[in-house]
């Protein structure tokens, strides 16, 4: 998994960006945006768009975010 959509996303799912996102690998789900690790090509362009801060290198997720690897992992299972 490339990247990880973390925490600041749950409740405000702004979608700077899914806007910027090449190959449309940003989805939402009830509570927060998701990226789907089979389709993301690892450019990075989303990181810098969030305006609050809440995507990370799946390798930078911040030791209390890091159930949000698992979290995006299951959202793709369903």
């Amino acid at each position: 998994m490339p990247y990880i959509i973390t925490e600041p996303c749950v409740g405000v799912k702004d979608k700077s960006c899914v806007s910027v996102c090449p190959v449309d690998c940003i989805y939402e789900g009830d509570d927060q945006l998701y990226i789907n690790p089979e389709e993301c090509i690892d450019c990075g362009l989303c990181e810098p768009e969030c305006p609050v801060s809440a995507i990370y290198v799946d390798t930078d997720v911040p030791p209390e975010w890091r159930d949000y690897i698992r979290r995006n992992a299951e959202f793709f299972q369903k």
